[in-house]
């Protein structure tokens, strides 16, 4: 599966978690240069890109983002998107100075519970028509 470079870095979100499904909203509500993506794990491209990433799109130990041939999973993901996003949401990328060691764990444990803590959507979430191109 080949991508275009030039349309972007894709985020491949869990759409039932309703606390992945908050970040997406927050990433379009935010990301005024429309510079990310979304993929839903739930879907064909989401689940393909976390295959070729070696990833089991029905049990995701994280979101990823994918631009071209690299990935970044787990806490550098997320710091990733909100550097992202511009200011004032880039100061947060400041906790890159944190080992990822010591990030991650965390990370990983809120990921797994993620359902338990936040819940889960009965039908995944689909962004508004106005924000349906950045929806792959």
């Amino acid at each position: 599966m080949k991508q275009d470079d030039k349309a972007g870095p894709i985020i491949v979100f869990d759409a039932e978690c309703i606390l992945c499904s908050a970040n997406a909203q927050f990433v379009l509500r935010h990301d005024r240069a429309r510079r990310f993506r979304l993929a839903s794990m739930q879907k064909a491209t989401g689940a393909a890109l976390y295959r070729r990433f070696g990833i089991d799109p029905a049990n995701p130990e994280s979101l990823i983002i994918v631009d071209g041939d690299a990935v970044l999973k787990d806490s550098d993901a997320v710091l990733a998107i909100y550097a992202g996003l511009g200011w004032p949401w880039k100061a947060i990328a400041v906790l890159r100075f944190i080992p990822g060691f010591l990030r991650d764990p965390a990370y990983r444990w809120l990921a797994r519970n993620r359902y338990r803590i936040f819940g889960r959507r009965e039908t995944c979430w689909v962004p508004s028509p106005g924000d349906a191109d950045r929806e792959l």
